[in-house]
């Protein structure tokens, strides 16, 4: 538990000086951009939160040596693996110039800087004709392993829209991490879990409900690259647990990414790079929280923001939950995977026609 203490605790100081000294127009640090469609905030606001949870990280990972070099070193090359990702985001988050495919570009290649450095390669699907191929061509193990990395780095970007919503929900995936190495007795994995909660922790402070500090890119990238690391790790370091698990823990932001996709190439006929704002958790935001619509007051529109994230806290927690229960059940963890992709379809399809259930509806209120 020192390893989470240490984390909060630095991440809880370092954030207190990006709010402190990060914000206003001029601030190189500060989103100033308050009318993007994608944009719910009315003052500028710090971007670099991810800063401080990956300097929380390395203060966590330099205080174990002491104790524990062997997981320190691993927990090491974790983090040097993540850097090029977390760089990419972090300068697009200061510059605003950075192009999404040369972002895709540095994720694949910390995705594959984390395959040569800390063996983060996917070794089955629990497929057998596909577990076949990758056996016969090791290769493929390592081009899988790059996808789904940066796909998992971009996804957790994807959800980050709203105050707390991709720090809980990466929290609660951490957390079904660290359960589960626990159980199987992977020191690395709970290790590495234990750092990122302290971390987001005290991210979480600042973000939550007020919105003083944004994770940015670079947060995202770093939250997505490690919650996809620790996942491919556990399956691969342990037999015992299912190659589904961390396909059902992670699949509320890798399905917001494919119906994403979806929805723009398919549907509106656009580039999947260009933001939209119909996002489930925008819906939910114009559709499901009808809390003093029209109003433009800035308390206002910060409780209505603040509200908005426990309904997808409580949609992840329908894969998280039976994941981290049947984490060596393939086919139950195949049903609760098939399930949460129907009721996110229906719940989706509800809102975009004007139907939602009236108990989920927040109403105005005065």
């Amino acid at each position: 538990m020192l390893n989470l203490t240490v984390s909060f605790i630095a991440s809880l100081v370092i954030n207190l000086f990006i709010v402190r000294y990060g914000s206003g127009r001029r601030s190189i640090a500060a989103d100033s951009d308050l009318q993007g469609v994608q944009k719910f905030h009315t003052r500028p606001v710090p971007r670099i939160g991810g800063l401080a949870i990956m300097a929380a990280c390395w203060l966590a990972v330099a205080a174990l040596w002491p104790r524990d070099g062997y997981l320190a070193g691993q927990l090491t090359t974790l983090l040097l693996a993540s850097l090029i990702a977390f760089a990419s985001g972090l300068a697009e988050d200061i510059t605003k110039k950075v192009r999404p495919f040369v972002r895709l570009i540095a994720t694949a290649a910390a995705a594959l800087l984390g395959c040569t450095l800390a063996g983060a390669i996917i070794p089955r699907v629990d497929v057998a004709l596909i577990d076949g191929w990758m056996a016969h061509w090791p290769v493929l193990a390592v081009v899988l392993s790059v996808v789904c990395v940066a796909g998992m780095v971009n996804a957790v970007n994807i959800i980050d829209g709203f105050n707390g919503l991709a720090s809980v929900t990466a929290i609660l995936m951490f957390m079904s991490l660290g359960y589960v190495a626990f159980k199987v007795g992977d020191p690395f994995v709970l290790g590495g879990a234990l750092i990122m909660i302290g971390a987001i922790l005290g991210f979480f402070l600042w973000n939550y409900p007020n919105g003083m500090v944004f994770l940015g890119d670079g947060g995202a990238y770093l939250l997505g690259f490690v919650l996809a690391e620790l996942g491919i790790l556990l399956v691969a370091r342990n037999p015992q647990v299912s190659a589904w698990y961390p396909a059902l823990l992670f699949i509320y932001p890798i399905f917001e990414t494919v119906f994403s996709i979806y929805r723009k190439k398919y549907l509106r006929g656009i580039s999947p790079g260009v933001p939209d704002g119909v996002h489930l958790h925008m819906l939910i935001y114009k559709r499901v929280i009808r809390w003093a619509i029209g109003k433009r007051n800035a308390r206002v529109l910060l409780r209505r923001n603040a509200m908005t994230s426990p309904y997808l806290w409580a949609l992840a927690l329908i894969a998280v939950m039976p994941a981290t229960i049947f984490w060596a059940q393939k086919y139950v963890l195949v049903g609760f995977l098939l399930g949460f992709i129907l009721v996110y379809c229906l719940l989706y399809r509800a809102i975009v026609r004007f139907r939602t259930p009236k108990w989920l509806v927040l109403h105005r209120t005065h």
